[in-house]
């Protein structure tokens, strides 16, 4: 584990990143992206989300049109969408947000094993960024 660690306190330290930050948050790789040729305007994006142990995501919005089907490749992630109830999540379980959802919680249930998921977004085609952090309070 320590060996797989190294190329990414490496990438936080060469991007300004404190390396406990680059650890604590979730490393998103988009796997696949095209143009949906059948439904005009719309296209569809798929990103792999992976996990270190205790690991998170801040809480975010996505692209305003996106409707987003998750898939748990492996461990658990815990998940809060809107003002349901937190709920875990395990290799192989499914959930979804629709479009405007608030994404409260999106982490790592584990602090000792990895998690990832895979994320499929339907979402206009112009719609950019995917994700957006909240604000901090106060900020402008």
């Amino acid at each position: 584990m320590r060996t797989a660690a190294v190329p990414l306190i490496a990438a936080a330290i060469a991007l300004g990143a404190s390396p406990a930050i680059a650890l604590d948050r979730e490393q998103v790789k988009v796997a696949f992206e095209h143009a949906l040729p059948n439904v005009e305007g719309k296209r569809l994006v798929a990103v792999t989300v992976t996990y270190l142990p205790g690991a998170k995501s801040l809480a975010h919005h996505h692209a305003a049109s996106a409707f987003i089907y998750a898939y748990v490749l492996s461990g658990a992630i815990r998940s809060q969408v809107g003002d349901e109830t937190a709920k875990i999540y395990h290799a192989g379980e499914i959930f979804y947000e629709m479009p405007g959802s608030h994404h409260r919680v999106s982490e790592n249930a584990s602090d000792n094993e990895p998690a990832s998921l895979l994320a499929v977004f339907i979402v206009n085609s112009k719609d950019e960024p995917l994700t957006a952090p909240d604000k901090a309070p106060g900020s402008q």
